[in-house]
């Protein structure tokens, strides 16, 4: 049988973008998926449009109460069948190959955990060129530096890590797992192929680094529970890291 990946979709007044993103799925040239959507109580018709979507791999399901992105992706991942975990936002787009290209690579390393390259696009969709790399692999302290894994690349094997969740706080709650995952002993490969594209726009760009940076530290003392010394350690080499990349 041809391994099933599990796609988990928060969703939260997505009604300008889940199409898209949706059909960015549909296009995909590896068809053993699942596409587990998580509606945190829109105050749009997101669900009217997800609903309009007829494919039995889509999977709508529907929260009573707002209860935050971290939530949304537990329940989905909760729910999940496939060995392979992967995530999409609802204003991101997955090129064609992605699932494809991903799932040989991650057999090909025999790991627990791979990620890829992205674009950045702008909020009405258009690329812009600007690409995210990453190091060829990611051990535990150096995900402590930064977080290099684009939550839209990331893909994960529950047969080496058994299913791992999100911890519960307003952002940066993909960072979380990744930890988790690389502090059982995991190293995280890095694809070097634009596989995705990542919307952005939609904050301005001193309140989302500053929120960032907040939720930093916030994973750091509160989720890995670091001492303060070397919380700040990693924090200082983040800070660096931000700094250098925001004016390179």
């Amino acid at each position: 049988m041809p391994a099933l990946i599990s796609i988990i979709t928060p969703v939260y007044n997505a009604a300008a973008f889940i199409a898209e993103t949706i059909q960015s799925v549909l296009n995909q040239t590896y068809p053993h998926w699942e596409m587990i959507l998580v509606d945190d109580v829109s105050a749009d018709n997101s669900v009217a449009v997800i609903k309009g979507f007829h494919d039995e791999r889509i999977k709508l399901i529907e929260l009573e109460k707002n209860s935050g992105p971290a939530v949304a992706r537990n329940t989905a991942i909760l729910q999940a069948k496939g060995q392979y975990i992967a995530f999409l936002d609802s204003d991101d787009l997955w090129l064609p190959e992605k699932l494809e290209k991903q799932l040989a690579f991650i057999q090909q390393k025999k790991c627990a955990i791979v990620h890829s390259a992205y674009e950045i696009m702008d909020a009405e969709g258009n690329r812009t060129g600007k690409i995210i790399s990453a190091p060829e692999k990611l051990t535990y302290n150096q995900l402590l530096n930064y977080n290099y894994i684009g939550c839209l690349t990331g893909m994960y094997d529950t047969e080496k890590t058994g299913k791992v969740f999100m911890p519960d706080i307003p952002k940066r709650q993909d960072y979380g797992l990744w930890l988790a995952i690389l502090r059982m002993g995991h190293t995280a490969y890095f694809q070097n192929e634009v596989l995705a594209l990542y919307r952005t726009g939609r904050v301005s760009v001193s309140s989302n680094k500053a929120a960032t940076a907040s939720y930093n530290w916030k994973i750091l003392r509160k989720v890995e529970g670091l001492p303060l010394w070397k919380a700040a350690w990693h924090f200082a080499v983040y800070t660096f890291l931000g700094f250098k990349k925001y004016y390179t």
